[in-house]
């Protein structure tokens, strides 16, 4: 397989083909986000993508799922990636599912007719960032889009018949928003209604533009016990019909995984017991990206 740059791939897509048709990210600006630094994003050449097709028609055939890299895949042309995922479809005929990242601007670039298309010939999937609900956490983080975008372009994914998961970041709106961005990310979640939510811990990447904002005193990092506030009131305030939260990234500090509506009472109540000193939470040396 041709791979260039950092690979990312969400943890559920551990085993899966890992295909990358695109290199970096084509916003590259979130301020916490240090994946793509110093890439400079751009589509591979087909014929590249063609040979790690067959590559993987020849040597991955215990694999079952392909997940398409890098965090732009979605934003390729509709005519090129519809020929990608129908190579696949017939290269590697044992494949059940397609997952790709997704973020509001590839999204809003496809119309919901593509997106359906795209679900008739294999995409199953779709990863998406929305990181906070609260329009002035996205802006200070340089997200892109604001929440009433999100909101749209996660139904959109839903409605389009895709399979969506989304990604939330516990402390990126420090200790003066926290609790405006835990509801706010709650009332968004509820609204798209997606079918996995993860809630990641920040952890600091060096290099980053958030990370010289805490180094020079303009972010405050909240610690364990204001984290896990932070993750109740988020999960409080989000309601999903039969949706799966998970906060059991090795950044986070106590493990959740929940199935909403019906764990919810349960979940607050062990993050009471946390919060009281009544479940050991994992040690900061422990936690990891």
């Amino acid at each position: 397989m041709h791979y260039e740059g950092n690979i990312i791939r969400p943890p559920s897509e551990s085993n899966s083909i890992l295909l990358q048709i695109t290199i970096g990210c084509s916003h590259n600006k979130c301020s916490f986000c240090g994946a793509y630094k110093g890439e400079r994003f751009k589509i591979k050449p087909d014929s590249i993508i063609m040979e790690d097709i067959e590559f993987a028609a020849n040597y991955c055939k215990r694999q079952r799922r392909v997940f398409l890299c890098d965090g732009d895949a979605l934003i390729i042309p509709q005519k090129r990636l519809l020929n990608i995922l129908k190579q696949v479809k017939r290269k590697l005929p044992w494949v059940t599912r397609i997952g790709t990242y997704a973020n509001a601007k590839s999204l809003k670039m496809k119309t919901l007719d593509e997106l359906k298309e795209l679900k008739k010939y294999g995409l199953g999937i779709a990863y998406m960032g929305l990181e906070s609900g609260d329009d002035i956490t996205l802006k200070n983080v340089n997200k892109g889009y604001l929440s009433e975008t999100m909101i749209q372009m996660g139904q959109k994914a839903k409605e389009a018949g895709l399979k969506l998961s989304i990604t939330v970041l516990l402390g990126l709106a420090g200790p003066e928003r926290s609790e405006i961005h835990a509801v706010e990310t709650g009332r968004v979640l509820s609204a798209i209604d997606p079918d996995y939510v993860g809630a990641l811990s920040l952890m600091l990447i060096p290099g980053t533009l958030l990370h010289t904002a805490y180094k020079e005193g303009r972010f405050k990092l909240i610690g364990s016990l204001e984290m896990l506030k932070e993750l109740r009131e988020l999960f409080f305030h989000t309601n999903l019909h039969n949706g799966l939260f998970h906060a059991n990234h090795a950044s986070n500090y106590l493990p959740v995984r929940a199935r909403l509506p019906k764990d919810k009472e349960k979940t607050i109540k062990l993050i009471d017991q946390a919060l009281a000193g009544r479940v050991e939470l994992k040690p900061e040396w422990m936690r990891a990206l």
